[in-house]
């Protein structure tokens, strides 16, 4: 049949299995959104408040989902909006396809009306880009970008659509089903297996370090079987926290420099680090050459260029991280390590291992763990960037793989609200939790306005110390309280705002207060905005200084 390149884009889509795209429509997409809007009972468009808020949604649905999130923008400032959101993808390796339009083909290079090179600009941070100039090519180009942001590594493809490309008309062909052939697993060689499982097996005190792509492989259940036949603790990146329930024995908590001081001494402690789906990241290991001295590293990993890249490896396993977790636990037996367990028991239970919580007052530990005493345990917990996101990831108790959604690798002050509204989506509407903080919030509140406009049952908690805290806190630390441009003293009234918006705002003062708002907050249908007022000098604690090892540890403010 023939359909114009709008349609064939649309119709791909629907054959691939995407039924939800994000996006913005403008001059240089016109033609795709009318095809969209005649397609609309086989997919569902939802529009955003601005392009980096699409981003971040698409972002959002496909961590919490592991289904490839779309979002869709004009060319110009539209497409250039994306960049952040794509950027945040880039980094925390997830699957996402921006489509662009762009002018026609023969006004490109000539300064035409919003006109940009969007390939030129997204190439570092994407997989891949694509500019489509031959109508016939189109189909396969949005099949093959579905594929490799999904694939391997997964990571954010943009497909650039000038307007004469949409506009085109073309012979097109539905590809037959199943859409694509099972997951491709990389497969592992043997012989990095037998010394992998060889240098586990001599180990004394192994330490297993598990990240964000034990959460993308879907390879958990694998994780806690290994742990459990090599009898080793486990130690979290921020990434990679749902992937092991809190409550579990082998669980120490994250590492790194604000992670668990049990985590980090233990890891510090031990002769073997087996390293699942982790990139090293300079926040995680404080100085290099400390954190692997005394040790082997045993990393595994699906992406070549991860190996040695930060930490030399001793032994490196190349392949999906679920398949190799898988091949390990069928060549090793169980192991009993009961030295090794009681020096691990011994720094558990230290006293210094956690802050005790102030009784009486509002601190962001106990609005934490109120939130999660009433939240279901496959709720989503998305957060923006800054303290709270490091009190979230240090106090709430995950359960389940994909329940935490926060920028990891950017680091993106406002990707929560977009994020937050993607992974509702995403989960069918199921209530969702977006942790912020006062300056995050104020970067993309206009998506407020889209999360009303859905009747999202997103609740979203304003940790509000007038401050940029996580900037303050360094400035108390290393810069002799020297506040420059992080006292913020806006004037704005979150209550107020909700109801601008149509959402629901209340605002707690006090510990007395918590329990009564957060009822209101977790029965409500709709969004709800909750400004939570807590001190400014609130600190995220324990800490590592940057370039620190664990000797250098900060516990008490």
């Amino acid at each position: 049949m023939m359909l114009t390149g709008a349609q064939i884009i649309t119709e791909v889509l629907i054959d691939e299995g995407i039924d939800k795209v994000f996006g913005y429509p403008g001059g240089a997409v016109l033609n795709i959104y009318d095809a969209l809007y005649k397609s609309s009972d086989r997919i569902r468009h939802y529009i955003t408040s601005h392009e980096q808020g699409a981003a971040h949604s698409a972002d959002g649905y496909a961590r919490a989902t592991g289904r490839t999130g779309v979002v869709i923008a004009t060319s110009g400032p539209g497409a250039t909006n994306l960049v952040t959101g794509i950027a945040t993808a880039y980094l925390d390796s997830s699957p996402v396809l921006a489509i662009t339009g762009n002018v026609g083909q023969p006004l490109i290079g000539k300064d035409s009306f919003q006109e940009v090179d969007i390939i030129g600009i997204t190439m570092p941070i994407t997989k891949h880009n694509y500019m489509v100039k031959d109508v016939t090519k189109l189909a396969d180009t949005v099949r093959e970008g579905l594929m490799i942001a999904a694939s391997g590594r997964p990571g954010p493809v943009l497909i650039d659509v000038p307007k004469d490309i949409q506009t085109a008309l073309c012979e097109y062909t539905p590809r037959q089903k199943p859409v694509r052939p099972a997951k491709i697993l990389k497969k592992a060689a043997e012989a990095d297996l037998e010394r992998a499982a060889e240098l586990i097996v001599k180990a004394q005190r192994p330490f297993i370090y598990a990240g964000g792509g034990v959460v993308i492989a879907n390879a958990a259940p694998q994780l806690l079987e290994f742990a459990d036949l090599i009898d080793a603790p486990i130690g979290l990146s921020m990434m990679g926290l749902s992937a092991v329930p809190a409550d579990h024995p082998k669980n120490l908590g994250m590492t790194g420099m604000h992670g668990k001081f049990a985590a980090s001494k233990v890891m510090s402690k031990s002769d073997l680090i087996i390293a699942v789906g982790i990139r090293f990241s300079d926040r995680a290991t404080g100085s290099k050459p400390e954190f692997v001295r005394g040790r082997r590293v045993l990393h595994i990993d699906i992406d070549p260029a991860e190996i040695g890249k930060n930490i030399p490896a001793y032994v490196a396993v190349l392949g999906d991280v679920g398949d190799v977790l898988s091949r390990l636990n069928t060549r090793l037996t169980k192991q009993t390590r009961l030295e090794w367990e009681e020096e691990i028991n011994g720094i558990r239970h230290c006293p210094d291992s956690r802050l005790e919580m102030q009784k009486g007052k509002l601190t962001p530990q106990a609005i934490i763990e109120e939130v999660r005493s009433r939240a279901e345990d496959d709720a989503v917990i998305a957060t923006d960037v800054g303290q709270h996101q490091m009190w979230v990831s240090q106090y709430y108790r995950f359960s389940a793989p994909r329940t935490l959604v926060t920028s990891g690798g950017l680091g993106t002050m406002g990707f929560g609200m977009g994020a937050a509204i993607g992974a509702c989506i995403g989960n069918n509407k199921k209530r969702t939790v977006l942790f912020t903080g006062d300056g995050s919030f104020h970067m993309n509140l206009n998506e407020t306005a889209t999360a009303v406009s859905n009747n999202l049952p997103l609740i979203v908690i304003i940790m509000n110390n007038n401050a940029l805290g996580m900037v303050r806190q360094w400035q108390t630390m290393f810069f002799d309280k020297r506040y420059s441009n992080t006292t913020l003293n806006r004037k704005t009234d979150f209550v107020k705002l909700a109801e601008a918006f149509g959402a629901g705002g209340y605002r707690i003062n006090n510990i007395g207060e918590l329990d009564g708002v957060l009822g209101k907050a977790f029965g409500a249908a709709g969004p709800v905005i909750i400004d939570a007022v807590i001190d400014s000098d609130e600190m995220v604690l324990p800490m590592i200084p940057p370039g620190g090892t664990i000797n250098d540890i900060i516990l008490r403010g």
